[in-house]
């Protein structure tokens, strides 16, 4: 294991505790104790993942995880926050954010999440040195780039959008649960939060079929959704 982890987070004890527990893991670790130093290390491109706390001096970690996504920045972000409430957790995933943790946390639910989102990007980038473009009916999904198109239209979709589209694609015309899709897309057992998935399902649709005459989300009542093309 090599990849390379940054922590921004102003709290002393908890990036302390992180880091060592990441080094332990065999993960390479560099901490940032403010908002503005931890974004000019994040756009260094020697890390593979951010660990990013909300609240810190300088700029706050929304305001970082805006300029990194502004800048076209696609790295991996875990927002590190004590407000747990699904409309916030949705705030930070349209900031930009692939995950959400909530303070206190359990150290084995954030290394669960951490091995997870690595994996997904890993996993992308292979598929992407393979096969650049996924195709579901009229819909490309270009990996390398994380660009996606629908017809000539293109479409703008935060980084959780893009992981939760590409799975469904690569999942199309196959039933996929509520609960498949969260342990599979988001990484971890979210007790009881199945409603994230409905939550994100309604913004692909508003993004991916609205104007479309072809509807390619679908909700299998009583199992979960599918991607399915018009002949399958």
């Amino acid at each position: 294991m090599n990849e390379r982890l940054l922590i921004v987070e102003d709290e002393e004890g908890i990036a302390r505790i992180l880091q060592l527990e990441l080094e332990h893991e065999g993960y390479t670790v560099g901490r940032a104790e403010d908002g503005r130093i931890g974004l000019e290390m994040a756009q260094s491109g020697e890390w593979d993942l951010v660990l990013l706390d909300v609240m810190l001096p300088e700029l706050n970690g929304i305001e970082v995880l805006r300029r990194l996504r502004s800048a076209g920045n696609p790295i991996p972000v875990v927002l590190l926050t004590a407000r747990d409430t699904v409309p916030d957790k949705v705030s930070g995933f349209e900031t930009g954010a692939n995950d959400y943790i909530t303070k206190p946390f359990a150290m084995e639910e954030l290394l669960a999440r951490v091995r997870n989102l690595l994996r997904i990007f890993q996993q992308t980038s292979k598929e992407a040195e393979g096969s650049d473009i996924l195709r579901a009916a009229d819909l490309a999904i270009e990996l390398r780039t994380r660009k996606v198109f629908r017809k000539e239209l293109v479409i703008e979709l935060t980084p959780r959008e893009f992981d939760l589209l590409v799975y469904l694609a690569e999942n199309k015309n196959r039933e996929k649960t509520r609960e498949e899709i969260l342990s599979d897309v988001w990484g971890y057992d979210f007790i009881g939060e199945t409603n994230l998935v409905d939550v994100y399902i309604r913004y692909l649709r508003q993004k991916i079929d609205r104007g479309f005459r072809y509807k390619l989300i679908h909700t299998i009542r009583g199992v979960g959704y599918m991607l399915k093309e018009p002949d399958a």
